[in-house]
């Protein structure tokens, strides 16, 4: 297998967020669901008895999933595969916390190779018997791609479909998604070819609503770029007993205007300094939504949530009604299976 920069994966095609409910698409036998995986989108490719694996950022990432190039071998020449890298256990995946633990590394070692499984979760193929795919219909190339892994090595797996007749039991198997680990559904036509980019109408994201929580404004720090003047990374607590214990860091979700006055109120009300750290009066509650909630021994709270941001601030809200430790654990009880 080389490891040179080989040739190149196609442009990959990217879902949308759903913008209604999916019984505007129309009738459900025109479409496909699927789940949408919280792993690293990416492409595998083999030809002429060479293998190439590459993010969707173009970066080739054999080192990091070297089992997953072995198995490769065994697949015939002159194909493309699309799909998603995770990491991956008793036919369900890992958080997505184990996969970061073999990201941006040159090679594996056997002891993590054993800790963090992983595999590629095939849902397109692109190219077979070297001929371009990706004008044909989802439906052919669906066909194809089952045909391809048939009888493929155990870390090349076929993503599922989820057979439905309408959109209520769609809606029914989505509200599974956060005990599955998985990020919600994806909806794709058909009879729709593989496109390019993000264009509308063909494949669709139906993501599960954030988890959100209330919590409390405990540190400050200034921003970066445009930014950089101003204090826009926020740290925040929920109580434990009597005490904001850090729950995240968040500094996307709100206005310009917003975080002008938050800076305002870092500077009018700061306890300590660290560095270009401010500790403030425990005074401003926000809503935070996040995607995913787990417990963590490396943190105080025993907890980490994924993808954290500013929903709202809660200005009508005093601190004291901000959540709990103990509310958000109970967050953590209803997500695992």
């Amino acid at each position: 297998t080389t490891l040179d920069d080989g040739p190149k994966p196609y442009p990959f095609f990217l879902a949308n967020p759903i913008e209604a409910q999916p019984d505007t698409l129309g009738t459900p036998h025109e479409w496909q669901a699927e789940w949408k995986w919280d792993g690293i989108r990416a492409q595998l490719i083999k030809r002429n008895g060479e293998i190439w694996l590459w993010s969707r950022g173009e970066e080739l990432v054999h080192g990091a999933f070297p089992e997953i190039v072995e198995d490769a071998a065994a697949l015939p020449d002159g194909i493309v595969l699309d799909g998603e890298l995770l990491a991956w256990h008793d036919d369900q995946p890992l958080p997505f916390a184990e996969l970061q633990r073999r990201l941006n590394r040159k090679s594996i070692g056997a002891t993590l190779r054993k800790q963090v499984p992983v595999c590629f979760l095939a849902f397109d193929l692109l190219e077979t018997d070297a001929t371009d795919l990706r004008k044909e219909s989802l439906r052919v190339r669906r066909t194809a791609l089952e045909a391809v892994l048939g009888a493929a090595p155990s870390t090349l797996l076929l993503s599922p479909t989820i057979p439905f007749t309408d959109w209520n039991t769609l809606a029914d198997h989505r509200n599974a998604s956060r005990q599955r680990g998985v990020e919600g559904l994806m909806l794709k036509r058909l009879t729709g070819p593989y496109r390019v980019g993000r264009p509308k109408g063909d494949w669709w994201k139906w993501k599960i609503d954030p988890l959100t929580i209330d919590a409390v404004l405990t540190y400050a720090q200034r921003g970066h770029g445009r930014r950089a003047g101003l204090y826009s990374d926020y740290t925040f607590g929920v109580w434990d007993g009597t005490e904001l214990v850090t729950l995240a860091k968040a500094y996307s979700g709100l206005s310009d205007a917003e975080i002008r006055e938050v800076d305002r109120f870092v500077r009018q009300h700061t306890l300590e300094r660290f560095g270009p750290v401010r500790r403030v009066t425990p005074t401003l509650v926000f809503e935070l939504a996040f995607e995913g909630i787990r417990a963590s021994s490396r943190h105080k709270s025993g907890v980490a949530v994924r993808f954290p941001r500013m929903q709202r601030w809660r200005k009508d809200k005093p601190p004291e009604q901000a959540n709990t430790l103990e509310q958000v654990k109970e967050l953590l009880r209803q997500q695992t299976p």
